[in-house]
This record gives structure tokens, C-alpha cells and sequence, in this order.
């Protein structure tokens, strides 16, 4: 089991929520709260909140990256096998609606074979109450630790 995942498992999602900030800061700058963290699935919710915001009031496009980074990343290191190792190579976005509420963000990786080393395309999207927002293909490069 991948350390990331005992945290979560250990500390609860509001602990662990406090806890990603202070392992990775950047992450911190959204606010996020974890609400599921399992192999194959991570959802994180941020507020919508002054911060986050563009110039025209709505959820801010580089927010969403983040969001969609972190629950990518931590879905991939809950989900690859033990030693193990992944660190992402690329992003491809599309914004499909203005995020003018608080955000929902899912990596949903069931689909994935996980055995595999090499490119892992890790998709996610976001979404504001039931309205998709963005949509994410983010490229995790695994490797043997």
C-alpha cells in the first residue's frame, strides 16, 4: 500500500486535506478537501473563493489544473505497484464551461491497467454541482522505483 494512501486511511480526509499542503505547498493555494482516495479513484472539492478567481469572477483555468494534478497524482501513487515510482509528463486540458461555483474534481483510473510501466494516461474531469467543467488527459510516467 502506497504511503499517500495509509496517510489518508490513517489521518481521514480532513487531516490529510491539511497534510498535502505541507507535502506539496502549491496544492495548498486552492484549499482542497479530499473526499475519496482509493487505488483507481480520487476526489478532491475546493471552493469557489476570491483566490481562485479570474478577472471575469469564475473559477480560475490554472486552479483547475491544480486540482486536476493533485487528484491525478494521488490517485496514480495509490493505484501503480509496489516500487513503484510516477511523476507527470504532461497535461492536456479542455475548459468545457464557465466554473462559476465550488469544484468537484475525479480521477477515475478503474479503467486503467495499473501493471503497466510507461506512459499512463490519467483522466479527470471537474465539475460544478452536475455541470462539467473541465476535462483533463494527464500523462503520469511510471517507472520501477
Amino acid at each position: 500500500m502506497s504511503q499517500m494512501l495509509q496517510m489518508f486511511q490513517q489521518a481521514g480526509p480532513l487531516q490529510f486535506s491539511a497534510m498535502i499542503g505541507q507535502v506539496a505547498p502549491y496544492f495548498a493555494s486552492i484549499a482542497p478537501q479530499f473526499v475519496e482516495l482509493r487505488p483507481g479513484y480520487a476526489e478532491v472539492t475546493f471552493p469557489k473563493r476570491r483566490e481562485v478567481l479570474n478577472h471575469i469572477g469564475t473559477v480560475h483555468a490554472i486552479a483547475l489544473c491544480n486540482a486536476a494534478e493533485l487528484v491525478a497524482g494521488t490517485m496514480t501513487d495509490a493505484s501503480i505497484p509496489e516500487g513503484c515510482r510516477w511523476i507527470p509528463r504532461g497535461m492536456s486540458v479542455e475548459y468545457l464551461a464557465k466554473a462559476d461555483g465550488d469544484v468537484r474534481a475525479v480521477a477515475d483510473g478503474s479503467a486503467i491497467d495499473w501493471s503497466q510501466l510507461g506512459d499512463v494516461i490519467v483522466p479527470v474531469q471537474a465539475f460544478v454541482g452536475d455541470k462539467a467543467v473541465f476535462r483533463a488527459d494527464i500523462t503520469m510516467y511510471v517507472s520501477q522505483a
